[in-house]
């Protein structure tokens, strides 16, 4: 049995979501022990939301889901690196590919990303 160190964080672990095809970095989110274990179980990613205080499972709303290809452990135990099929093309709920889609230009952001979708067509008010 995998076993990870959820005490640090109240509960929760980091988890960045990678392209495995690419190794871009798409997002990077928490899961709790019970997201952890849906993920292994059903090959889907499954989060813990920090501001709904509730599981999901990714693209339940977008239909942008994430099918794992490969999950690492770091040496710690506490973070996880999933190597993901991003499918539906968009991992940010701002509707880009990645939530990195911005950069540091000075003393302001510019953005680089291409948006995928309208957030209001998929989400409506709720994000």
């Amino acid at each position: 049995m995998i076993q990870l160190d959820f005490t640090k964080l109240d509960g929760l672990v980091p988890a960045v979501a990678q392209d495995y095809k690419t190794g871009e970095i798409l997002m990077v989110a928490f899961m709790n022990e019970e997201a952890f274990e849906l993920t292994l179980k059903t090959g889907i990613v499954h989060y813990w939301s920090r501001s709904r205080k509730t599981l999901w499972k990714k693209g339940e709303s977008s239909g942008n889901v994430q099918q794992v290809k490969e999950i690492r452990i770091d040496c710690d135990n506490d973070c996880v690196l999933l190597k993901i099929n991003q499918i539906g093309d968009a991992a940010c709920h701002t509707g880009y590919r990645s939530c990195f889609y911005r950069v540091v230009e000075g003393d302001g952001l510019t953005i680089d990303g291409i948006k995928i979708f309208n957030p209001e067509d998929k989400y409506g008010d709720k994000k």
